[in-house]
């Protein structure tokens, strides 16, 4: 599945839900489904949703940490770069800005409703060398050696086996050319993450998790021995501790909405919903949240010329 199919408009307090028969047919399609699928399905119904408050102020991160991964692999002009789990393209449009008219950018993304904000950002910059594709990272189908540079920033771990897919983004990387994957560190988000799902466990507990997907890499150690299992063995890995204001405990609700955390709030009813919000946010007045934690783990690879020759 792709790009949040059967998935309706309807929208209330601000929030876009799908229909009670098109929630009941994405998700019980998806348990008929590979492991690979069901996680795209759940993505892409996820950030579809999340679209109407991921661009918030609120959560600029996304865009802060995108360019920043640009910024350490070095992009030149006149590169060829792909990034996978676009976004609204927080990597993807610095990047075109820095190749340049003789470079080019492919963003690529589950979620159609990201993939529009993202092209129509390009176009208000009149940025010409970028195009935008909604699929699967591992079915885009490029020849091996096609990029200078592939990026992705914050999506690997969606994926259930995240050493496939590293092999399958290294595979498209030219002799000579750079690997981006960027992740969260430990305790993303605490601690409103941890408010959050206790409050998801009060109303829901059959929707609770006690384990996120980025926790499988959160620590350098996992991520340099996950892509050192994709043969990405000599990597550039920078942990940066980090943390993002909340003006007010409804910052965090915002960021909730316009996140991965979407796809547990669209499974609840509307009061179940308004009773979640109540309950997570009255524990952050309560311990009185202004800053949450946002740290981050950058890795960076560059494929040998005479690893190319090895791997074929």
């Amino acid at each position: 599945m792709q790009c949040g199919k059967n998935q309706s408009t309807l929208t209330h307090k601000g929030r876009s839900t799908m229909t009670e028969s098109s929630e009941i047919e994405i998700l019980g399609t998806a348990c008929q489904m590979s492991p690979q699928l069901e996680a795209n399905a759940k993505a892409a119904m996820a950030y579809n949703a999340a679209a109407d408050h991921f661009d918030h102020p609120v959560s600029s991160f996304w865009h802060r940490f995108g360019l920043r991964t640009v910024e350490r692999i070095g992009l030149r002009s006149g590169e060829r770069v792909l990034d996978v789990c676009s976004g609204s393209g927080g990597s993807a449009l610095p990047a075109a800005g820095i190749v340049g008219p003789d470079g080019h950018v492919i963003a690529a993304d589950l979620a159609e409703r990201l993939i529009d904000l993202a092209r129509a950002k390009a176009e208000a910059r009149s940025l010409e060398n970028i195009e935008f594709r909604v699929g699967d990272m591992l079915a885009l189908g490029y020849p091996d050696d096609s990029f200078d540079a592939v990026v992705c920033v914050f999506g690997i771990f969606f994926v259930p086996d995240m050493t496939e897919a590293v092999r399958e983004l290294w595979r498209m990387v030219k002799p000579g050319g750079r690997l981006a994957i960027t992740t969260w560190g430990p305790n993303l988000f605490e601690p409103a993450n941890g408010a959050f799902w206790d409050a998801i466990h009060i109303e829901r507990p059959d929707l609770h998790r006690g384990f996120n997907p980025w926790d499988r890499i959160s620590e350098p150690d996992g991520l340099r021995k996950m892509l050192a299992e994709a043969n990405v063995c000599t990597v550039d890995i920078l942990a940066e501790a980090g943390t993002h204001p909340l003006n007010s405990p409804d910052d965090w609700w915002k960021i909730a909405m316009g996140s991965g955390y979407r796809g547990t709030l669209e499974q609840l009813d509307t009061d179940t919903l308004d009773r979640v919000r109540q309950g997570n946010l009255a524990r952050l007045v309560k311990e009185q949240v202004n800053i949450i934690e946002t740290n981050v783990i950058y890795a960076v690879a560059t494929k040998e010329v005479n690893q190319a020759i090895v791997e074929g």
